[in-house]
């Protein structure tokens, strides 16, 4: 009875770092899945562009591949910079309130599905963003 009770305790204790260890390796894929996701949406976005006299889709709809759902299963967030209209209100922006791109803004709403406009912001700290037309891709906190 013994060896029970310490091969329980034993087998609890190994599960207890496990499971967080677990949890945060399908956290760093997910992340991963929606950076790659976010690059090829941009690919193809480009694409797009260079086969339709320059102009960028109003959606991603408009694009020649079927667009995947982010990793935390919601659609990818995009916006035609210059089809949004006169004035920055719904870009996205950086720290300094600068819009993070020019030409389009594409991003996934990460984990907690949520997303403010400035990514200094809790809420869009974990969105998963291309900034700088491109340049950047990768974590809002990173940006």
């Amino acid at each position: 009875m013994l060896d029970l009770t310490i091969s329980l305790v034993v087998a609890s204790l190994l599960l207890t770092l496990a499971v967080p260890a677990y949890n945060g390796f399908t956290d760093r894929e997910k992340v991963a899945k929606a950076i790659n996701d976010v690059g090829a949406l941009s690919v193809e976005v480009e694409r797009f562009r260079l086969h339709n006299n320059n102009r960028i889709p109003d959606t991603l709809g408009e694009l020649s591949m079927a667009v995947p759902l982010d990793p935390w299963g919601r659609p990818y967030e995009f916006l035609n910079v210059s089809g949004a209209g006169h004035g920055l209100a719904g870009l996205r922006k950086d720290g300094q309130l600068n819009p993070v791109n020019t030409d389009f803004d594409l991003y996934s709403r990460g984990e907690d599905g949520e997303s403010t406009g400035p990514l200094s912001e809790k809420a869009s700290r974990d969105d998963i963003v291309r900034a700088n037309n491109g340049a950047y891709i990768g974590p809002g906190k990173d940006y």
